[in-house]
């Protein structure tokens, strides 16, 4: 199951890229020419990613696909330069080009807290200046945890426990960012999903360790949308 779901990704992947070497400027205006939005979606579901992003409906166009992907290159160049933080591009509810921006739980938080460490400050303040530098990106805010149960409680409970303090971590986040000047409107959605989507194998204390994270997403806004199909003239 596992080689058919990374079989699949690369499939879709290679319809919606026509090449690794491609830039997101022009991965931006193959999406937006029509299908990404489905593609897109098949790509975020296999890889286990959540949707981002509200669903537009229809083709957003080649050429307003183009500047977006532009703008997301540049988003993306400057999240690379955050400390301990692992960035990919990845694809919206729209189909359409965003950047993911994950944290360990271990950098941000102590085992089962969901206070913010001193040292995990320095990389939400310089992930705080890439998003006010790209105000035209909205926000959301994703916590995951590991499926480890907790002490005196059954499955269900441990569950239950793991979804609260994935969804606590995630607004910690969110409230350490917005008292760092990155406006609430900019900020879409802060969610907790627990234990699901896992991204390695739990069943490994590497794998539990990658599955404690929090997920930042920038992806395109409605406004962002709309300005770019006007300069494309769609």
């Amino acid at each position: 199951m596992k080689s058919l779901k990374s079989i699949c990704v690369a499939l879709c992947a290679a319809l919606v890229l026509a090449g690794c070497g491609m830039s997101k400027t022009g991965q931006g205006a193959l999406i937006g020419g029509g299908g990404g939005a489905a593609l897109g979606a098949i790509i975020g579901a296999l890889a286990g990613n959540a949707a981002i992003g509200t669903a537009i409906g229809g083709a957003v166009g080649a050429g307003a696909g183009a500047i977006i992907g532009k703008k997301m290159d540049k988003a993306k160049k400057e999240a690379e330069a955050i400390q301990n933080a692992q960035v990919e591009e990845v694809k919206d509810s729209n189909g359409l080009d965003a950047v993911k921006v994950t944290f360990d739980s271990g950098i941000l938080f102590s085992t089962g807290k969901s206070t913010l460490t001193s040292s995990s400050k320095t990389s939400l303040q310089e992930l705080a200046s890439v998003l006010k530098n790209n105000s035209d990106c909205d926000v959301a805010i994703q916590g995951y945890t590991d499926n480890q149960g907790w002490k005196n409680s059954t499955a269900e409970q441990s569950a239950q426990k793991n979804q609260a303090l994935s969804l606590d971590r995630a607004t910690a986040v969110s409230s350490y960012l917005q008292a760092l000047s990155v406006p609430v409107s900019q900020i879409k959605s802060v969610e907790g999903f627990g234990q699901s989507n896992p991204v390695a194998d739990n069943s490994t204390k590497a794998g539990q360790a990658q599955n404690r994270r929090v997920e930042v997403y920038m992806y395109a806004s409605q406004k962002m949308i709309q300005d770019a199909k006007a300069q494309a003239g769609n």
